[in-house]
């Protein structure tokens, strides 16, 4: 087994896209855990579910599978699904989930159509977009890793920038208030760091599993500690961790997914956390109680 992973590692793509899964997980953990907190999950994963359509009409304008033409698409249509939620829920009697559920339903079902619509041209067959599903690191090329770990790079740097101010707006939005803070402008660059974890995360984890990289290490965290700093770089280190494990068995096993791999792995962490956390675990509060 360590003669295998050592004989991976000599190969420089791989690196590479290892490199870019440990940052992007990082990122995920780090950004996931105000995520979870000010309870937008569920916003997440409509966001990730409103790329994929941009996926496919940046494919079908431009003809070619660029990955910054890709994002940029698929950066526009999260944007405007994340607004039509805040306009349903703004004017209409429906609530956030419905508002949620309607959005997923309707970019998920029509990328599924634009998808199909690609791979019935002669060249749609070469597209490869269907990765953008499940997330597959091996279709990942040099620049392609590039693009997604310096987008992590600037998304953790703008989370450290701003971590105070989210703590603050987050446990005590009035205080925040009183203090001067823009509290607006805050939540707009939240939602931001959202939106790029999604759209950076889509080609290796898939639309379908990037919200639950985002949120299930910060849960697993939870089991651990009750301090937001503690929490918030234990979960970085978590989708790390889980970033990194999974990407190599997806990597090494061919046609394997790596965003369930990825999920798998975080799902694990997050199992063990429930039951031996020093906070919250399950056995460990039946032992301190027996």
């Amino acid at each position: 087994m360590l003669e295998h992973l050592l004989l991976d590692l000599s190969s420089a793509n791989l690196r590479w896209v290892l490199t870019g899964s440990l940052l992007l997980g990082f990122a995920s953990g780090l950004v996931g855990s105000f995520v979870l907190l000010k309870k937008q999950s569920l916003i997440s994963d409509a966001m990730a579910h409103a790329a994929l359509p941009g996926v496919a009409l940046g494919f079908l304008v431009f003809h070619e599978k660029s990955l910054p033409v890709l994002l940029i698409g698929a950066t526009i249509t999260s944007l405007i699904g994340t607004y039509l939620i805040q306009l349903i829920i703004q004017h209409s009697k429906l609530e956030a989930d419905a508002a949620i559920g309607i959005i997923i339903s309707v970019f998920f079902g029509s990328s599924i159509v634009l998808l199909t619509c690609i791979q019935q041209h002669a060249s749609g067959n070469q597209a490869g977009l269907n990765t953008f599903i499940f997330g597959q690191a091996a279709s990942l090329i040099g620049r392609d890793v590039h693009l997604v770990a310096v987008s992590a790079v600037i998304l953790l740097g703008i989370t450290m920038l701003f971590f105070k101010e989210f703590k603050m707006i987050i446990f005590d939005p009035n205080f925040a208030k009183g203090m001067g803070l823009p509290v607006t402008f805050l939540n707009g660059v939240l939602m931001f760091l959202i939106v790029g974890i999604v759209v950076i995360g889509i080609q290796t984890v898939g639309v379908i599993l990037i919200a639950a990289l985002i949120i299930t290490p910060p849960l697993a965290a939870r089991y651990w500690t009750e301090k937001l700093s503690v929490m918030a770089w234990l979960s970085a280190l978590i989708g790390a961790v889980s970033g990194v494990i999974g990407t190599w068995f997806s990597t090494s096993i061919p046609d394997l997914p790596t965003g369930p791999m990825i999920v798998l792995v975080a799902s694990s962490i997050f199992i063990i956390s429930l039951l031996f956390g020093s906070k919250r675990g399950l056995i460990i509060k039946a032992v301190h109680v027996s």
